[in-house]
């Protein structure tokens, strides 16, 4: 099979399409004909050399994907989903970048109705990250307020519409003006440049001074103050990445005692496949039926064929994109130059 290889650590040029073996699924795992993949940013970091897959993982990019199911493992039921035959997208350990993959039985999911294989394979990663901190971590319930930094990114879009959608209030934050109306768009209720404005002073003044009950927060270091300020007494903090840093010099731990707040943080792939699988099935009851009825729906910012994945990583690092960037591996290099929209209704051609 065809597979995306990293010669060695550095930038995106070091991506190469290489033929290597079509793996085989091991006990409760099943394998993917993958027809189409997402990008990202732990995809960026395990290119640099920064973020090594877990243990028994493919080596290989990617974590989530859509396409058929080609066979089964030692211990899958072949007349139960997911069967040979059924078109799943699934949350992957690795290997995505791939003509096949193997993945957990468990971590699977069926297309949502209507959907097609790009926009299925871009729900897994950032559901998955969205639902186990903010519904099952931090406990987000209809009503509460939510702060998301990074309210255009693939993690932002999709909490902006869960949040909004189960009943809560949600605020963002984003670097320019056209990515705060895209926030407001998808049913954020006020959206802060974060360059132009001072979002702990903000979010006072949208709260009447109380704070936010929970923060999303993919920055880390930088952000661990305003955090702090802006949340509300017994807020919950819940750090996912560390783009701003892993370390937090001058923050009040007092302030933590005297409002009773949460600091948490997570990393969901090494976490073990009976907890993928359990975010799996919530997902499937709670979330899949508002994307069948298109109550909410991934963002795609742009898509990019197997062989061009060098310049969709660099589209990820610019930070440029609103939504997901996405490999379509349907469709030979030399002819698919598609347009692929956005719900916001936005496009761009690659």
């Amino acid at each position: 099979m065809q597979a995306v290889t990293v010669s060695e650590p550095g930038g995106p040029d070091c991506l190469h399409i290489t033929t290597v073996p079509v793996p085989r699924p091991r006990a409760g795992e099943v394998l993917v004909r993958v027809m189409a993949a997402g990008i990202n940013r732990p995809d960026i970091m395990q290119r640099q050399g920064l973020y090594p897959p877990p243990p028994g993982a493919s080596p290989l990019l990617g974590l989530e994907v859509a396409g058929e199911v080609v066979a089964v493992g030692e211990g899958v039921p072949p007349d139960a989903f997911p069967a040979p035959g059924a078109r799943v997208c699934a949350l992957v350990n690795g290997g995505g970048y791939a003509q096949y993959c193997t993945v957990p039985a468990g971590q699977c999911l069926p297309w949502p109705a209507g959907f097609d294989a790009l926009h299925a394979a871009a729900l897994p990663e950032t559901f998955f990250t969205v639902w186990s901190n903010l519904f099952m971590a931090a406990g987000l319930k209809p009503g509460e307020s939510v702060l998301v930094h990074g309210g255009t990114s693939g993690i932002g879009t999709t909490a902006i519409q869960l949040v909004h959608a189960l009943g809560g209030t949600v605020y963002a934050t984003a670097g320019t003006d056209e990515k705060c109306t895209l926030c407001t768009t998808l049913g954020a209720r006020a959206a802060i440049n974060y360059r132009t404005e001072d979002f702990p002073t903000r979010i006072k003044e949208l709260t009447d001074g109380e704070g936010v009950n929970v923060i999303l927060d993919m920055i880390g270091g930088a952000y661990m103050e305003g955090n702090l300020k802006s949340l509300a007494i017994a807020g919950r903090l819940v750090i996912i990445a560390l783009q701003g840093g892993a370390k937090a010099d001058g923050v009040s731990l007092a302030r933590i005692m005297t409002r009773r707040l949460v600091v948490t943080g997570s990393t969901l792939r090494p976490r073990d496949a009976a907890y993928k699988a359990e975010i799996a099935r919530d997902l499937e009851a709670r979330v899949w039926p508002l994307l069948a009825r298109r109550a909410i729906r991934p963002l795609i910012h742009a898509t990019f064929p197997l062989a061009r994945v060098a310049e969709a990583h660099k589209l990820m690092e610019n930070g440029t994109h609103m939504g997901k960037i996405m490999l379509d591996l349907q469709h030979p290099a030399q002819t698919d130059d598609r347009t692929i929209g956005t719900q916001a209704g936005a496009t761009e051609r690659h």
